[in-house]
């Protein structure tokens, strides 16, 4: 089983609904996929009352001790990716989903204050020796503070791609108990989406799907 987390410590960097998209857009892998969420914001929670589909799994931890035990049973039910939410504070729960990780991925908005909101993410990543990469998240579709919020998070580490502009299908797909991807299939946002799960296919060693070049080229 692949464990993906999505972290970081600043509020309002979109890891829920990113984890919500990124999981609906695996499901098209594979049914076995499950969310965990660490958050006691409930996001997520709500997000599946909405949903009429059975997949993917949402499971609930609010200790970190809770974690482990989380991903043993659902490995042992088959499942193949996990995808962990985690709250807006580096306090132990967040530290131990890093810990369980395959793949972490940090959500930043292009601004000076999520960059610099990430660093302590990146630092505990970093101690417990975990791989990793940014996500540029709400975006505006273009613009110089883009280019430099790339160039920034580059320069800390390995970025993902494509960028996930602000658009309205992620808050409207959220609220539908939808995947964006199953919201607006032909859309942006979709498009996006599925691009970058492709990306973090690839590095989880993942089969990558057959329409990444062309997400991709469509995103950018």
């Amino acid at each position: 089983m692949y464990v993906l987390t999505l972290v970081t410590q600043k509020g309002g960097s979109g890891k829920s609904t990113l984890a919500a998209g990124l999981s609906v857009a695996a499901l098209r892998h594979a049914e076995r996929v499950a969310l965990i969420e660490a958050d006691a914001q409930g996001t997520i929670s709500k997000w599946k009352e909405r949903r009429e589909s059975r997949y993917p799994v949402v499971n609930c931890v609010a200790d970190p001790a809770e974690v482990e035990p989380v991903l043993a049973r659902l490995e042992a039910d088959g499942t193949w990716l996990a995808i962990i939410d985690t709250p807006a504070t580096n306090n132990s729960l967040s530290m131990e989903a890093i810990a369980r990780a395959d793949l972490c991925l940090i959500p930043a908005r292009p601004s000076p204050a999520d960059i610099e909101a990430a660093i302590p993410t990146l630092i505990a990543i970093r101690k417990l020796n975990r791989r990793f990469a940014f996500v540029l998240n709400q975006t505006p579709p273009r613009g110089g503070r883009l280019s430099e919020a790339a160039t920034s998070l580059n320069s800390l580490g390995l970025l993902a791609l494509p960028f996930i502009a602000q658009r309205n299908d992620h808050q409207d797909a959220l609220g539908a108990g939808l995947g964006v991807s199953e919201f607006a299939p032909t859309g942006k946002a979709s498009a996006e989406i599925s691009a970058l799960w492709s990306w973090v296919a690839q590095h989880l060693g993942m089969e990558p799907m057959d329409h990444e070049q062309d997400a991709v080229k469509i995103a950018c």
